[in-house]
């Protein structure tokens, strides 16, 4: 298999005008090759997300740091946000009544 057929094997099925590439592993201990890579894509952080369009260039670059990062289209990177935004929506509080209510057969 040449490698262009391996790297679209392992890249997003739809292709999209722009790739969200998000670090999710630690730079130091990685080979300076990498950390240079990941330097051009402006990647410093863990858990931080840059858009790139979707060139030859860049997705040469990304199969370099494959193991290093995670690699969304438009799509995916969207519907991703909106769960995480549901999840951290506010709820409405829960009201407890610690005191007990009068019981209407008792005599006073």
């Amino acid at each position: 298999m040449s490698a262009y057929n391996a790297f679209k094997a392992c890249a997003p099925i739809s292709w999209s005008p722009n790739l969200y590439i998000t670090l999710v592993r630690g730079i130091p201990g990685t080979r300076r090759l990498h950390r240079r890579t990941l330097e051009a894509l402006r990647l410093r952080k863990c858990n931080r997300t840059v858009m790139r369009w979707n060139t030859p260039t860049v997705r040469g670059m990304l199969q370099q740091v494959k193991r290093l990062v995670v690699v969304e289209t438009e799509e995916m990177y969207k519907a991703r946000k909106e769960k995480l935004a549901d999840h951290k929506a506010l709820r409405p509080p829960l009201v407890v009544n610690h005191h007990a209510a009068p019981a209407a057969d008792s005599v006073q």
